[in-house]
C-alpha cells in the first residue's frame, strides 16, 4: 500500500518553464471565475519567476504580496494589476458569446 507521505508532491511553480506554460495557465484559471483561485495562480507564477522581484517590480513588499497572492485571499484589483505588469502581462477583454 502507497502512504501519501510516499508520493512526490507536486508544485505547479515548477511546472511553469515558459512563458506560454504560465500564460496558459493564466487562461485556465481566469476561465474558473475564481477570484481566490486567481489570487493562488498569481502566487504560484511569482514564486516560479521569483517572489523577491515581482515584489519590487510591483512596488509590494515581499511580505504584503505573499499575504495578497494566498489562496484565502482577495486582492484588490490595484494588487492584480501591478503584479500581473511586474510579471509582463496584461488582461485583456474579449466578447464571451458574439452577438
Amino acid at each position: 500500500m502507497v502512504k501519501v507521505a510516499d508520493l512526490p508532491s507536486f508544485d505547479m511553480a515548477e511546472a511553469l518553464r515558459s512563458e506560454t506554460d504560465i500564460k496558459d495557465y493564466l487562461n485556465l484559471v481566469l476561465d474558473e471565475n475564481d477570484p481566490a483561485e486567481l489570487a493562488h495562480a498569481l502566487g504560484v507564477i511569482a514564486r516560479a519567476r521569483g517572489m523577491t522581484q515581482i515584489s519590487q517590480d510591483a512596488g509590494i513588499s515581499r511580505e504584503a504580496l505573499y499575504k495578497a497572492l494566498r489562496s484565502d485571499a482577495s486582492p484588490r484589483f490595484d494588487t492584480i494589476s501591478r503584479v500581473l505588469h511586474a510579471m509582463g502581462l496584461k488582461l485583456t477583454i474579449v466578447q464571451e458569446n458574439p452577438v
